[in-house]
């Protein structure tokens, strides 16, 4: 095999296929990036067995092949090549020559053979969808998810499609993050779990761009992305995601509307006195039309008062200051409104295309 490419495109198609390489694997060949290279396509292919990435930039081909490479030494050279235009050739035996300027790195390739392709998923209805709306999608519920292994599906987020509305659903037993958008097109409905790994690296993936589209493929046990030069194939978590919908109420005794960075930048300094794996909550005093928050904890204590336009009772309710913030952090409005019940019920951030749901936490004055 023998090739000539940019560094740049080299740089970008390793960087976004090396996101499939599984950091510890009794697989080797998984540690590999795939690279095949014909006509004037190059391709990379990377594979841990729960997501897959291919992804192709032009080049020009010498001399077609196949071959596999260590996926981080490759990406190092890669990103350390003097200049842009670089030489990769492979002989019989699979050593690797790469060249750029007067630099030369000489690796041991594998061969191709053992490694395990992507799955072959049938691809019937498309949906379709902005990078730009995707990307924010993920974004603005990810940090819902759970991180422990011990419940599955929490791990991952539910993407439900009725008609021309797609919902995406993010839970971890303390906080519900949910999202709303509107199709272009009305499609069969769809209600599968999308692990949050593939989603956390499809975020990273994605430009953003408004003007260019996703194609996204459901099939039976996997989930196809499709963007420009990039296709990402994930398996499925098995199982029945939660009825969020009986979690979630309209019924509220006070409703709160507030500047969304005055209440952001008062629980960013409130954080300041919440060590890792401390549970201080933040308090919540409503009254009339004031909001005041305090905070005590071993490292010291801090009170804020924030003017409010409040409906309703007023109310004493304490919060796990993080998970606000996550949920404030991805609302794009100036004003948000909390709706709550009474101390010991959620409370609920919403509006037509995102609700939030935190659930308080116990405290002792």
């Amino acid at each position: 095999m023998k090739f000539i490419a940019s560094k740049t495109d080299l740089q970008s198609a390793v960087g976004i296929a090396i996101r499939a390489v599984p950091s510890h694997t009794t697989m080797t060949i998984l540690q590999c990036i795939l690279i095949e290279a014909s006509g004037t396509n190059i391709r990379f292919t990377t594979n841990d067995m729960e997501m897959g990435i291919r992804t192709n930039f032009y080049g020009t081909v010498e001399r077609p092949g196949t071959i596999a490479v260590e996926a981080k030494m490759f990406s190092e050279i890669v990103r350390k090549l003097p200049e842009e235009i670089v030489t990769f050739e492979s002989d019989e035996n699979y050593n690797v020559l790469i060249r750029s300027g007067k630099s030369r790195f000489e690796i041991a390739g594998r061969s191709g053979e053992d490694f395990s392709e992507l799955p072959n998923v049938e691809r019937d209805e498309c949906v379709t969808i902005s990078e730009y709306t995707l990307k924010n999608l993920i974004l603005q519920t990810i940090f819902s998810i759970s991180t422990s292994e011990n419940n599955k599906i929490m791990t991952g987020e539910l993407f439900e499609i009725k008609g021309d509305l797609l919902r995406v659903v993010a839970l971890d037993g303390h906080r519900i993050a949910i999202r709303k958008v509107a199709l272009r097109d009305s499609y069969e409905p769809k209600r599968v779990i999308v692990p949050g790994k593939t989603l956390q690296e499809i975020s990273r993936i994605l430009p953003g761009e408004v003007e260019e589209m996703v194609n996204i493929f459901f099939a039976k046990n996997h989930i196809v992305f499709e963007i420009p030069g990039t296709r990402i194939v994930s398996r499925l978590i098995d199982g029945e995601y939660f009825n969020v919908d009986q979690m979630i109420s309209t019924d509220y005794e006070t409703k709160l509307t507030v500047k969304k960075n005055l209440l952001l930048s008062c629980l960013d300094r409130a954080i300041l006195f919440v060590r890792e794996g401390d549970k201080k909550p933040i308090i919540f005093d409503i009254e009339d039309q004031e909001l005041r928050l305090s905070i005590e904890s071993p490292l010291g204590s801090m009170n804020e008062e924030i003017d409010t336009l409040k409906e309703g009772r007023d109310l004493a309710i304490g919060f796990n200051p993080k998970f606000l913030i996550d949920a404030l952090k991805a609302i794009d409005e100036e004003d948000v409104t909390l709706y709550l019940v009474n101390p010991k019920a959620p409370c609920f951030i919403r509006d037509e295309s995102y609700t939030y749901l935190v659930l308080p936490v116990n405290f002792i004055r």
